[in-house]
């Protein structure tokens, strides 16, 4: 089995970036860490697993949400450092709600950000933390 370069370190942990896409749509849907672990977890099982580095634990998406990712494609790229994961999303992939973590718009002189998007669900309905 192929292994990517987890050359970023935080708290001491071996990582690398990790794109999450919509597989139909090409929307990028959020941004995360993953290890080696949790990149193995995600070949075997076909749903999306990261680490989190606020926890620094593996974290399943949809653990908690029930807002899993279904792999369709893992592509990775030139340095073999950062991974791009072509998602199925089921519900919201982003903790606020909503369906991408990119729903921020900055305007053009960098003087305003608008929300561009509503949300799919009510995260303090949904996390118990």
């Amino acid at each position: 089995m192929i292994k990517p370069n987890f050359r970023h370190e935080i708290n001491g942990k071996q990582l690398a970036i990790c794109i999450a896409q919509d597989y139909k749509t090409g929307q990028v849907l959020m941004v995360a860490y993953i290890d080696e672990e949790a990149f193995n977890k995600t070949i075997e099982t076909h749903k999306a697993h990261y680490y989190s580095t606020s926890r620094n634990k593996i974290w399943f998406k949809g653990e908690e949400s029930g807002h899993v990712q279904n792999v369709k494609e893992i592509l990775i790229d030139c340095d073999e450092d950062a991974i791009l994961l072509k998602v199925e999303q089921n519900g919201g992939a982003c903790h606020t709600g909503h369906y991408s973590c990119f729903y921020k718009q900055v305007s053009s002189d960098a003087s305003e950000i608008t929300e561009i998007d509503d949300t799919l669900f009510n995260p303090d309905e949904v996390y118990t933390h």
